[in-house]
Order: structure tokens, then C-alpha cells, then sequence
């Protein structure tokens, strides 16, 4: 191939010129097409390892957060296992408010059963209304039913003044438990 131009007919100048000229033009094409895409790719990479990093983390967090669910539901099966045989929560309570003193102020009860949504097991819910108690004999019943061992819990608690005697309350408390 033969150029236009005769390279020894350009005078030094011209020949410095066309050497920056081409060294130019091969950095730019280095930089462009070689420099620039591996830099590129670099940052991309970059990017991904610190979302993959995330999700590691997250997964870690999920599984920690398994693990200690895991081991609460082992631990309310064990409590639910050492309930006692033909346990119900209506019986339990109506004991409870024996052990009290509180059976003479009971006004109502009302046993039912519901299914909580994304839960296998089914809880047995009880209704009730004490009448004129007083606020210790009310302490002493929630403390019993709180700190049993039959994983019972009050789920509501509605205190009221008695019209009849001062110092007396009224209170309607709902109180659950899972069902094996």
C-alpha cells in the first residue's frame, strides 16, 4: 500500500505533528475500547459482590431469626406437653377463681374456639365478667393466670367502677391459649 504522501518529503515538524497525531489516536483507542470497558466491567462487578454481600447478610439474619423460632416452638410444644391431662381453659380459669375466692363474683363465661390465619393450631378463647371485686382480688386472679405454666395469656382487660359500692370494680377479661 503506498500513502498519499511521501513521509520524507514532511519536514521535522510535520513528522513530530503526525507521531503526536498517531500516538494520540493509539491512546485513545486503547483507553476507549480496552481502558474504559475493563474499568466498566470493574465497577459492575463491584456493584454485584456488594448486593450478593447484602443478601448473604440478610440470609444470615433470616437464619438466625429461623433458629430462634424454631427453638421458641420447641419450647411451647415442651410447655404444652406438661400441661395437665384434659386441660381446658374454661376449667382452668373457673379453678383459678376458686383458688381466689372470686367464684361467687364471676357474672359470665363464655368458651369459643377460633383459627388464627397462617397458624396450624387452634385457640381456645374464654369471655368473662367479675363483679364487684376489688382490685387486689383482680392482681391476684391475672397473676395466677399470667404466670402459669399452661401458656395462658390475657388478651384483654376492660376495668369499670362499680355503681354499688365504692372502691369495687367491675372487669371483663378475655383470655386465650393454643389448643394442641
Amino acid at each position: 500500500m503506498e500513502l498519499p504522501i511521501n513521509l520524507n518529503q514532511l519536514n521535522p515538524r510535520e513528522k513530530i505533528i503526525l507521531g503526536v497525531g498517531a500516538a494520540a489516536l493509539v491512546v485513545f483507542i486503547l483507553v476507549q475500547f480496552i481502558i474504559f470497558p475493563i474499568v466498566d466491567r470493574q465497577e459492575v462487578l463491584q456493584r454485584s459482590v456488594a448486593g450478593k454481600l447484602t443478601a448473604v447478610q440478610e440470609m444470615r439474619s433470616l437464619s438466625t431469626e429461623a433458629e430462634a423460632l424454631k427453638q421458641q416452638q420447641n419450647r411451647s410444644t415442651q410447655r404444652m406437653g406438661r400441661r395437665p391431662r384434659g386441660f381446658t381453659l374454661f376449667s382452668f380459669l373457673d379453678g383459678l377463681a376458686g383458688k381466689t375466692q372470686l367464684k361467687g363474683n364471676i357474672d359470665y363465661m363464655k368458651p369459643s374456639t377460633t383459627e388464627p390465619k397462617g397458624s396450624p393450631y387452634k385457640v381456645s378463647v374464654v369471655e368473662m365478667k367479675l363483679v364487684g371485686i376489688n382490685m387486689e382480688q383482680l392482681v391476684s386472679y391475672l397473676y395466677r393466670i399470667e404466670t402459669s405454666a399452661n401458656m395462658v395469656e390475657i388478651k384483654r382487660l376492660a376495668i369499670t367502677k362499680t355503681d354499688r359500692k365504692a372502691g369495687f370494680i367491675n372487669a371483663v377479661l378475655q383470655v386465650e391459649t393454643p389448643l394442641v
